[in-house]
């Protein structure tokens, strides 16, 4: 397919020009042999594709027309929800992966590329995309696909869980209730405020004894009812829990939450809803391991997306484990940044490739 004539031109010249130019020169590569775009695989959920025919050549159609390889295709099952996929991708010499699905899918492909050059893109389907939520992406298809041909990169931190891995945070107690209660219709029909009401089915529920030991500190003991550690601070529906969170600092953010009644309850919410200094019944803790013991098991979760209840989370640091695609790669802590300029020239690549 012949490049279409203004926007492909466009397009095409920020494929060869790093976007914000804070590409690492090493993840500028290329197919051997020519000045073609990056090889890419596109690990897609079918449960989470209303249309996956559609996407395939919406996908395809946007990537030929910037001068890229039509990508290779792998789509994952109940048995491995990404994780073979993307290792498979990786070993077939691809320079990007495309994750497309909701949290689990994403958590899987972020499992395969830890450690590797290849990149991660997300092309969000799911209702509670959390590392979406933290780019600004929501399920913008179009802006999925313009930050990663404009190649900006950003190498970041991640998380590690046993033998999985995580973005954006790792949660013991009300948060993976919530996540477990929060109905998967009523999530499709409405979005994240479906969690809302999956929230208020838990909220006088009765806290959990936490030891919590950090590095090599002395463990602290707590009656709390959730306990996160987070790699990037904001939850579903774009609310900032930990300000001072970055992705890419080494470190590892513990918010340990203790409210004990719904008037509790309410105080921190609306404290982190205006973005407060000080979050009532929250305490906040830093570093690069992180060990969580219950007294009882509770109900686990990765990047929301729920994992085997147990009575411990052990969590520590991968520092610079994983390139990332992301509308604003420079200094910015905020991953979203410039995210809505990213869809608007996404749509219109869309557009003019659905022409061609």
């Amino acid at each position: 397919m012949a490049l279409p004539t203004r926007a492909g031109r466009r397009v095409a010249e920020a494929v060869r020009m790093p976007h914000t130019g804070a590409v690492d020169a090493g993840q500028d590569r290329r197919p051997a042999g020519g000045d073609g775009g990056l090889r890419s695989a596109v690990v897609v959920n079918p449960a989470k594709v209303d249309d996956l025919d559609e996407l395939r050549r919406t996908v395809d159609d946007a990537l030929t027309a910037v001068g890229w390889p039509a990508p290779q295709w792998y789509e994952t099952t109940v048995d491995d929800p990404g994780r073979g996929q993307t290792e498979q991708a990786v070993k077939d010499g691809v320079d990007l992966v495309f994750a497309c699905g909701g949290d689990g899918t994403v958590m899987s492909c972020v499992s395969g590329l830890v450690g590797t050059d290849v990149a991660l893109a997300v092309l969000p389907q799911g209702t509670g995309n959390l590392l979406a939520a933290n780019l600004g992406l929501s399920t913008d298809l179009a802006a999925g696909l313009q930050v990663a041909v404009e190649r900006g990169r950003r190498l970041l931190d991640v998380g590690a869980v046993e033998d999985k891995y995580f973005t954006v945070m790792a949660g013991m107690g009300f948060d993976a209730q919530m996540l477990a209660a929060t109905n998967e219709s009523t999530k499709a029909r409405i979005g994240w405020p479906a969690y809302v009401m999956g929230a208020a089915r838990h909220l006088r529920d009765r806290p959990m004894r936490v030891q919590i030991r950090i590095d090599d500190r002395p463990a602290v003991r707590r009656r709390a009812r959730s306990v996160l550690i987070a790699n990037v601070g904001r939850l579903q529906g774009g609310v900032t829990l930990l300000t001072e969170a970055e992705p890419d600092d080494g470190w590892l953010d513990v918010a340990v939450l203790t409210p004990r009644n719904l008037r509790h309850w309410l105080a921190l919410g609306w404290a982190v809803v205006r973005r407060s200094g000080q979050v009532p019944r929250m305490e906040v803790f830093r570093g690069r391991r992180v060990l969580v013991t219950s007294n009882r098991a509770q109900p686990r979760e990765l990047d929301g997306d729920l994992i085997a209840p147990g009575r411990q989370l052990r969590a520590e640091i991968r520092p610079e484990a994983l390139w990332l695609c992301v509308p604003q790669p420079e200094e910015a802590p905020d991953l979203a940044a410039d995210a809505q300029g990213a869809g608007e020239r996404g749509e219109q690549l869309i557009e003019e490739a659905r022409r061609e």
